[in-house]
């Protein structure tokens, strides 16, 4: 590190002021444009089903791309010989002696941003609840960046600076209001299953071959309502029967 820092210092006096504002300022716009994918992503305007993987990929980009350009932000910082600053001041909020407030705010969205990274990366591995929280701190982040920027940085009466601040944070808040108003998705109902039958109890092909569809009805008869049925009178049919028992036991054959 220290031989890294004495070539910049030969190498220009100035070069790592220059290269402090710029990767400053670089860092800034990457981490809007990876808020505002995110926040893109995560809403209606590009939520659709079969959306590539690319997409999510280069919201994963910009946010690792935003985390190099804060570390050539600090190492250029060190180098600087114009304020002398040390580990203690680059990363203790409140420890610099130079426009202290405002180093604190770059301190604090570094280390938002890191963890916004982190469980980023370790995304799979860790419950989605907890990820998720971590993730909301991108909107703090964002803010206490935005506010080093303007508070600290040299660049920030630059109109060339302001407008594109401001536009890009007029994004993120309609975004995020977008975010927090959009109607939460209701669960989709789950489709009751059929109950399964246990194996060897469902009907074989073998057991139906050779029958019909439907059981054989039973032979019924039927009676026609049309035709007149005789009626039998029960007397005479007991005196018949009568006869006949009188005339086997006399010998007689009946007529």
């Amino acid at each position: 590190m220290d031989m890294t820092v004495a070539l910049i210092a030969a190498l220009n006096p100035k070069l790592s002021w220059y290269a402090a504002r710029a990767s400053g300022l670089i860092a800034w716009a990457l981490v809007t444009l990876s808020i505002l994918w995110g926040l893109a992503l995560s809403t209606r305007l590009v939520r659709r089903r079969g959306v590539p993987a690319w997409l999510l990929d280069l919201h994963k980009f910009l946010g690792t791309l935003s985390l190099v350009f804060v570390g050539v932000h600090i190492v250029a910082l060190w180098a600087d010989n114009f304020v002398a600053f040390g580990p203690r001041e680059l990363f203790v909020p409140f420890a610099s002696s130079w426009r202290t407030g405002a180093v604190a705010w770059g301190i604090a969205a570094t280390y938002l941003l890191v963890a916004v990274q982190l469980t980023s990366w370790a995304m799979r591995r860790l419950p989605r609840r907890l990820w998720h929280s971590v993730h909301l701190m991108s909107i703090p982040m964002f803010v206490t960046a935005t506010l080093h920027g303007f508070t600290s940085g040299a660049d920030g009466a630059n109109v060339a600076v302001q407008w594109p601040a401001v536009t890009g944070a007029v994004f993120v808040f309609l975004l995020v209001s977008l975010r927090v108003l959009a109607p939460r998705r209701r669960p989709r109902p789950v489709a009751s299953r059929p109950a399964e039958v246990p194996r060897g109890a469902e009907p074989s092909a073998a057991m139906f071959r050779g029958r019909s569809a439907d059981p054989p009805a039973a032979d019924i008869p039927t009676v026609d309502p049309t035709v007149d049925t005789p009626t039998v009178d029960t007397a005479a049919k007991v005196a018949a029967l009568a006869r006949i028992v009188e005339s086997i036991a006399g010998g007689v054959r009946p007529t």
